[in-house]
Order: structure tokens, then sequence, then C-alpha cells
């Protein structure tokens, strides 16, 4: 957590105002850009109701989705085909949870989920890495993950952790359950968990609950946010009953498609958008359906093919696509964790990757997501970068001073110290300067602001040999508490009767 200066304490004093500084609020001082024009969201969201009422939704029919539809008095067809009405839909949208509290390993900090603050994290899911002692890119591995969470531990920007990249060699369901694991020893900040087996998250709800001290200390204080990945429009069985555990456990959850436009989805952004939403809005339907009240919350990211190549992840339409999710769930008034700040096509941290980094991450500080959760991932999601995932913390300190805002009251005016000053004196003996001096820059570890007092001896090197000195240095000094040792060992023998139940059956 961030603290703050003497000056922002003697403003807030000022104000009558005494909390303290909350470093992922992103709303106040600054306003998000908004790029749809009057009416438009609602046209998007009114065509999603019209694709939920006329095409429908495939739920596997081997779970319990199509009962707890049918007594909702929804259409279900024998295939699994289920005509969401929109009174349904919108009394479920009507009941969602819009903000929940993300708590750390301790249950000493939070992170709040809401359209209201952006919190940053490492991810997603890649399956290469860049050895640090060859340089060569090979497979991830278990001890690349744990690594990577060690590292983002260690980042004053980086507020919680989301699997970095698989372990590839073992990339089951028992390495899935691995994952989660790995992540709470290696960091105590919150987790984001997303696994494909259903059994994977209940193996994990077991662990977390171990770590909180029981299921209903576990749901007051979640620990973790569960990511489900349906299809367009289609609710595989594993996808439908992580939804429904989650929802009855507590367990916050974020369930989108991730669609690409001209393949899976239509080709044109508003397309793309009314089907992404469509299938967001049936996901929450199904979370409120099992347990009212939840928080099951939309987040569908939107993908475009690329005609010519086949390749997803053109920039400009994915930005503004992005920037237009945003946008229709402010006025929904539910966040939105679809940031794709983060992460970029380029095939390793090179000058190509420090643009688009720099791009995509500046977009955030219009669109306002709930969550960046891609920092540190390359190669369109294949290959993780540690190299950038210090470049992105760098980069989500300057989002945090810009979202401070200007502030304009007696103090920040100066006009008492002007009159004294007059026309042809100066400012630099003033208290005044030397109270506000330092205040709202931002506080970089690669870059210019600070010279020459933090890069006096950089300043020779090019941006890659400072970030890798940098990233040599956390490996080496940075650790992490361990779990107390009876948590150490229930989380072992939770592993374990797993792993004797799965062989039996």
């Amino acid at each position: 957590m961030r603290h703050e200066s003497a000056s922002q304490r003697k403003r807030r004093a000022h104000k009558g105002v005494t909390r303290p500084t909350d470093p992922g609020l992103h709303f106040g001082p600054t306003a998000p850009y908004e790029p749809l024009e009057r009416g438009a969201s609602a046209r998007l969201i009114d065509a999603a109701f019209t694709l939920l009422e006329q095409t429908g939704v495939v739920f596997d029919t081997d779970s319990e989705a199509p009962e707890l539809f049918a007594a909702a008095g929804c259409t279900v067809a024998a295939d699994g085909v289920v005509k969401l009405d929109r009174k349904t839909v919108e009394s479920a949208l009507a009941s969602v949870a819009r903000q929940t509290r993300l708590w750390d390993r301790n249950s000493s900090h939070y992170l709040q989920l809401d359209n209201q603050h952006t919190w940053f994290l490492p991810g997603m899911t890649c399956i290469k890495v860049f050895d640090l002692a060859s340089g060569e890119l090979r497979a991830s591995t278990a001890a690349d993950l744990a690594m990577i969470t060690r590292v983002a531990d260690a980042l004053p920007n980086i507020d919680g952790v989301c699997i970095g990249c698989k372990d590839v060699e073992h990339s089951d369901i028992h390495g899935e359950i691995a994952e989660f694991a790995i992540m709470a020893r290696n960091t105590t900040k919150p987790l984001e968990y997303l696994c494909e087996h259903a059994e994977s998250f209940g193996v994990a709800i077991e662990m977390a609950a171990a770590i909180r001290g029981g299921r209903g200390a576990l749901a007051e204080k979640p620990y973790f946010l569960q990511i489900i990945t349906p299809l367009p429009l289609n609710y595989a069985k594993t996808h439908i009953d992580q939804v429904i555990m989650a929802a009855r456990a507590g367990v916050p959850v974020s369930v989108g498609t991730l669609p690409i436009g001209g393949a899976s989805s239509p080709i044109t952004a508003a397309g793309c958008i009314a089907q992404s939403l469509a299938t967001d809005f049936a996901g929450m339907t199904l979370g409120q359906l099992a347990r009212r009240g939840s928080f099951v919350i939309g987040s569908s990211d939107v993908c475009f093919m690329e005609p010519a190549t086949g390749g997803i992840g053109n920039f400009g339409q994915t930005s503004l696509s992005d920037m237009v999710m945003c946008q229709v769930r402010r006025e929904l008034g539910i966040p939105s964790f679809t940031g794709i700040g983060g992460q970029c096509a380029a095939r390793s941290f090179n000058q190509d990757a420090v643009w688009e980094l720099s791009s995509n991450l500046m977009q955030a500080f219009y669109s306002r997501p709930a969550t960046c959760d891609y920092l540190g991932s390359i190669d369109e999601g294949m290959t993780y970068s540690l190299h950038s995932l210090l470049f992105c913390n760098d980069l989500a300190g300057l989002l945090r001073t810009l979202w401070q805002g200007v502030a304009v009251d007696d103090v920040a005016l100066a006009l008492s110290e002007a009159q004294a000053v007059g026309p042809r004196g100066n400012y630099l003996a003033l208290d005044h300067t030397a109270s506000h001096c330092r205040e709202q820059l931002w506080q970089t570890r690669y870059f210019g602001p600070n010279l020459p007092t933090r890069m006096s001896s950089l300043a020779d090197r090019d941006l890659y040999a400072r970030i890798d000195e940098d990233l040599r240095s956390i490996i080496d000094t940075h650790t992490v508490p361990e779990l107390p040792a009876a948590v150490l060992a229930e989380i072992v023998a939770i592993r374990a009767r797993f792993a004797a139940s799965f062989t039996a059956s």
C-alpha cells in the first residue's frame, strides 16, 4: 500500500478528510473516456437481450443449469439451448452484487473490486518463458510460476497474482491444483485462479478455506477471484459447475468468453460486443439462480481475427472495443475485468513490446477496468516475460500518479505565496516549495523523472539492462513468509486426498 506525503495529509486535514490514500482508486479527480455516442450503449445491451431471447445460449444438459433455468420460467430445449426472457435476465442483473473485497493471505488488506478501482496483476497461463540463465525460449515449469509469483509479490504496483505461466509438463488436473498451491506459498497478495476442471476449483476452495480458517471465513473474506471462460453463447459443464460452486461458496467470479470476431463471433465490433454481452448476461443470470446476490460478473474480452494472417489482437480494434465494454459496464454499475493493458504481441521484450505495452497501459487510464490481469504476457499470450512485468509495474505507478488528478484549492493555488513573492521574486526558498516539490511525481524505477539521484548510475545503459539489474536483485533478495506449518500440512493432505480419490475413480 502506498502512503500519503506530509503535504497530502495537510491538504486532507485542510478539507476535513482523514482517510488514507487508496492506491487503486481511479474515480474522482479525473474522468474516463467514453467512446460511445448517446444511446449506443443501450442499443448494445438491447441487442444482447435479443440474442438471449431469440438465439439462446447452449447449457450442457449434463449439468444443473437446464433445471435452474426451467424453474425460472425460461424455455429449455432438449439439446440444451436455453432462451432467456428479458424479465429473468433483468432481475438477475438487478440482484447481482456489484462490489466485493478480495483479501490477502493474512486477511489484513483487501482489494475493493468495483467500477471505481483498477488493480494490476501478472498473467495469464503462458506456456513459454525466457530462461534467465541462457536467454533461450523454453517451455514453462512449476518453478517458473513460483518465481513469477515471488517477483510479483515484491513489486509495489502489482496488487495480486494470477497464474503467470503453466507447468507445461504437468498440464493436467493435478497440475492445475498445484498452481493454486504454488501461488499461495509464494505471495501474501490476493489471488486470481482459473482452471479447466471443476474438480480443480473444488480443491482450490478447500485449500483457500484451510488458509482462511474455514469455509465461512473464506466466504466472509474471499481470498481469490475465480476466472471462468466459456465459449461464446455456449457453456460447457465444467464452466456451469464452476459458476454454481463459486456462487454457493461465496467465491467471487469473473465469467466471460474470449471471442474472436470473424471466427467465433461477428467480425464487426458492435456484433462481437453484443454477443459477448449476451454471454456475460447468461453467466450472471446462472450465478443469481444458484445464489441470489452472489458476485458473478460478466467479463468477456473482445478480440478480432486479422483477415490476412488469421492472427488475433489487432491493437486498434481491441483497444477501442475494450473501452466500449468498460463504458457499457460502468453504465450498468458493474466492474469490468477486461483490462488488456500489460500484454502485447511482440515475441520478446524489445522496442515493439515497449511501444505496445505503453500504449495498452495508457489506454487503461481512459477505460478504467477493474483489473489489468495480463502484465508480463507477450507473444499474444504464449510467452511470459519477467522483464515485461517489471516494466508494466513501473507504468502502473504512472497511471496511479495520473489518476490523482490536479488539486485546485487554497494550498495548491498558492495565492498568498504569490502575493508575498511579488512579480519579480522566485519561489526557491519557500516552505511551500519544499513541502510540495515532490508531490504527484511519478516515482519511476527506470526513467528520467528521478534524474540525477536515481538515474546517474543507469543513464548510460539501455532500458533492458536497467530492468535486468533490478529483476536479478529482486530474485536474489526478496523472500515471502512461509505458510504456517499446520496450514501447509493441511494443503498437502488435501492434495493427497484428491489424488487418491481421483486414482480410485
